[in-house]
């Protein structure tokens, strides 16, 4: 793989991009005192596939480290030492070069060619890292098709910046089903595997100058992921975009330039979700059906937009209102954790695995080198020798769908009917898990707070047109027959 700048468009600092992630609220397994830089950790050898690390505490310091137990490491991980705040970054893997245009993936027979993108300019994107702006001829299309797609929207404001504490009355608002205040989900929200002990592989943010490194370890091991990509750094990496996925990585959506969308318009939505499908589109030929809200930051109205762009949101798995399955690895690079923390984390989620009856997913990065690290050297290691075995795949694959099923021009609306389509799932469908139901109208809520509970369904406000009928009955049936199967969503 050689070396091209062709396609490398000025690497940027993204200030307004870290900062948000800094600001904006996080429920994670770590506790609330973060390891002081001073603390320094011990490693000792338990046995012939263990590795303890316990924490020593330096004389200046307030409070240890966690301590934290694994199975397995890369034999060339970089030493924890060397995975902290604002590290002098790395010697950067080879960029790959652009793949030739008409090529296609060997995992999707039916997939289109490759687009050439020699062309490739960000004159004709927004500015990147910049939310984009609403009155431009794409995104007004957009819009016109959301109204056309016959996706009732919900008439709720915009929610305010700050987080559940500036906004008191959408966190007691029930039928908001906000899922960053109280954990709410709708049985449309991909939130586990149906397999227990198997792994939805997901890294955010990307693609970035350190994804090679990722992209090289999982090919060493046989893994594939997926990638929910920014639209800015998909314009900004656009080859490393065109590599993961001919590798057979699946491609996903995480908005244009990474805001929160609750807080944001209808118009201001479309437009964060309709680009970033489009450069994937430009980049690959294919348009994603998946899509994670930046933060998990989701309400009814945003869900109902997704639905309209034919979009399923993928979560991380939370079992209650403050446990989620976040190893919180993007905060090392800003010094707020430490990979200490995100190692103990991580044991933290291994630990809930076996109490839970599905299988899981876990909110990851591929934006920094210290995500990459902990990931290559410590996390996955530690995940390939766990006993039971667990089954490691992308989103799409551990919920019984093909990689075809993942995209627009591949998918063949029988196994995975898309939102707007509204056919009969009963006739279709191959296999039933919670997926079938994202495109089911009067879906369940549930806050992860009392897990197991259902909440009030989503009202519909001042929308853009009706819900098709037949989807109540589609969403009854399969409730009945899903019932019949002992199946618990």
């Amino acid at each position: 793989m050689k070396l091209s700048t062709a396609h490398l468009l000025p690497v940027l600092s993204l200030p307004a991009f870290t900062l948000a992630h800094v600001n904006y609220p996080r429920q994670s397994f770590a506790s609330s005192s973060s390891a002081a830089s001073t603390t320094t950790s011990s490693i000792s050898s338990i046995s012939s596939d263990t590795l303890s690390v316990s924490s020593t505490k330096a004389s200046t310091t307030t409070a240890l480290l966690p301590s934290f137990t694994l199975k397995s490491q890369n034999p060339t991980a970089v030493p924890l030492s060397s995975i902290v705040a604002n590290v002098t970054s790395a010697a950067f893997s080879p960029l790959p070069t652009a793949v030739p245009p008409g090529t296609k993936p060997a995992a999707i027979p039916n997939a289109p060619g490759i687009p050439d993108i020699s062309g490739l300019s960000p004159n004709k994107y927004p500015a990147m890292d910049k939310p984009p702006p609403t009155d431009s001829p794409e995104v007004q299309q957009w819009i016109k098709e959301v109204m056309n797609s016959g996706v009732s929207i919900p008439s709720f404001d915009p929610t305010a910046t700050g987080g559940c504490s500036a906004n008191p009355a959408a966190v007691s608002d029930s039928t908001r089903c906000w899922w960053t205040c109280g954990g709410c989900t709708r049985s449309t929200d991909i939130t586990t595997c149906p397999q227990k002990y198997t792994w939805g592989l997901t890294y955010d943010d990307g693609p970035s100058r350190y994804t090679p490194d990722l992209l090289n370890y999982l090919s060493q091991v046989n893994l594939s992921t997926t990638f929910f990509v920014v639209g800015s750094r998909a314009l900004q990496f656009s080859t490393i975009l065109q590599e993961e996925y001919m590798l057979g990585h699946q491609i996903a959506v995480h908005t244009w330039s990474h805001p929160s969308l609750t807080t944001l318009t209808n118009e201001e939505i479309i437009a964060e979700l309709g680009w970033t499908k489009k450069i994937i589109k430009d980049v690959t030929g294919v348009e994603p059906l998946m899509m994670r809200p930046p933060y998990g930051d989701i309400d009814d109205r945003v869900r109902a937009i997704c639905e309209a762009m034919n979009l399923a949101p993928v979560m991380w798995t939370r079992i209650s209102s403050t446990a989620t399955f976040d190893t919180d690895d993007f905060d090392i690079h800003g010094g707020l954790t430490s990979v200490q923390r995100v190692l103990n984390n991580w044991e933290n989620i291994l630990n809930n695995v076996s109490t839970i009856n599905t299988g899981f997913i876990v909110l990851e990065h591929d934006l920094f080198q210290q995500t990459v690290e902990v990931a290559t050297g410590y996390i996955l290691p530690d995940a390939l020798a766990h006993q039971p075995q667990f089954t490691i795949q992308p989103v799409v694959s551990c919920l019984g769908l093909s990689l075809a099923d993942a995209y627009l021009q591949t998918n063949d609306n029988s196994t995975h009917p898309l939102a707007v389509n509204r056919v009969s799932l009963l006739s279709q469908c191959r296999t039933f898990h919670p997926y079938v139901l994202t495109f089911a109208a009067g879906a369940t809520a549930t806050n992860s707070s009392s897990p197991g509970s259902s909440g009030q369904s989503g009202k519909n406000g001042a929308g853009v047109g009706p819900v098709a009928s037949t989807s109540s009955l589609v969403a009854a049936a399969f409730t009945a027959v899903l019932g019949a199967m002992a199946f618990t969503l």
